[in-house]
């Protein structure tokens, strides 16, 4: 709980709220005020000694164009190279062609139009250039990079807190689990001496999948193996249940999958869980599909299954959709640009297909 309580304080700090006087808002407020200070401030200080209208009108332009110029770089130019390889060359050249084209029409504007003086017209355009390119490029890369590793850091103290919440919600939820895991070996034994092997079996596959509930659920990260293993005993616990029905077809096919990668947990688990909650019924044919493969680190499962129209008057179960909505958000939040999700429904179909980069 301390720990917890240290996180939350220092997701606040980074946060920050209305009325904030802390020391995180007192450095945020003064590096945003040094870029307008050096930005504006500096063209206030060359402006003074200028008694020519075309030389006011070039530092009230140098201060203008710098402020738009940070918009542009902070806004497109920087995000759609950041995370590139030499990302920083790569924004140079573009922030330059930038640059070189507004010099050029300053100079031709000032020179040509105003002063009738070409030369002077290139003096302005290169003073332009040093003082962009020296100055407001710089700075607003570095102000950039200074606000993305604070988004990061944000990021990961959500993520931590969240995952210390979860952990504190799967602790008060595990109510004497050694107890449970003395019953289920009592009647593992029992169903044995009885002869009941399928009975053993799916309290065994049922005493796998809890221990998995129980010590590996909240890991960051498990072995993709692990996750095969408990999907597989889930379905077949399910086909248990199911197994005397005619009507029902099941159909799975997971491939082994390489030593040594990993997955989050439970991020399968949820379509297979959905699809027999609502493609299986014991009074109308129905099927479920599940095919899971992988060809180097990339990871093809799809889950295909029957669905049926609700009959009149039955209500649909309170967390529908809930645990979808939740993949689909843990899938954003741990594999971004690493993931592709389709999912379609027909009138009695309903198809998940999900790749990911492992």
């Amino acid at each position: 709980m301390l720990r917890d309580s240290a996180l939350a304080h220092r997701l606040r700090a980074l946060l920050g709220s209305p009325g904030e006087t802390g020391p995180t808002a007192r450095r945020r407020l003064l590096r945003d005020a040094l870029l307008a200070l050096v930005l504006w401030g500096l063209g206030m200080l060359l402006l003074l000694p200028a008694e020519n209208g075309p030389l006011l009108l070039f530092w009230f332009l140098l201060l203008v164009s710098g402020q738009l110029l940070h918009r542009l770089s902070s806004i497109i130019l920087i995000p759609s190279v950041w995370g590139r390889r030499r990302a920083w060359w790569h924004y140079l050249w573009r922030y330059a062609l930038v640059i070189v084209g507004t010099a050029w029409v300053l100079g031709v504007f000032i020179g040509a139009v105003l002063l009738q003086d070409g030369e002077a017209g290139v003096g302005y355009a290169c003073a332009y250039l040093a003082f962009h390119l020296g100055l407001t490029g710089q700075l607003s890369w570095l102000l950039f990079r200074w606000r993305n590793r604070e988004q990061q850091a944000l990021e990961g103290l959500q993520q931590e807190l969240g995952q210390s919440e979860a952990s504190l919600d799967l602790l008060r939820s595990q109510i004497n689990p050694h107890f449970l895991f003395n019953v289920l070996n009592t009647l593992y034994g029992t169903a044995l001496q009885e002869n009941a092997d399928r009975t053993a079996q799916g309290i065994q596959m049922l005493g796998d999948m809890m221990r998995f509930m129980l010590h590996e659920n909240h890991q960051p990260r498990i072995l993709l193996a692990r996750e095969i293993e408990y999907l597989r005993n889930y379905i077949e616990l399910q086909s248990l249940r199911t197994a005397t029905s005619p009507d029902i077809s099941l159909e799975t096919h997971l491939a082994e999958v390489p030593t040594g990668e990993y997955i989050a947990p439970m991020l399968l688990i949820p379509f297979v869980e959905n699809a027999f909650k609502h493609g299986i019924s014991l009074q109308r044919k129905s099927w479920i599909k599940t095919t899971l493969h992988c060809e180097g680190r990339r990871l093809y499962f799809d889950v295909y299954n029957s669905t049926h129209p609700r009959r009149e008057g039955e209500r649909m179960p309170e967390d529908s959709g809930i645990g979808l909505a939740n993949v689909r958000q843990r899938l954003q939040l741990l594999y971004p640009g690493r993931h592709e999700l389709v999912i379609r429904e027909t009138l009695g179909e309903y198809f998940v297909h999900l790749t990911l980069e492992l």
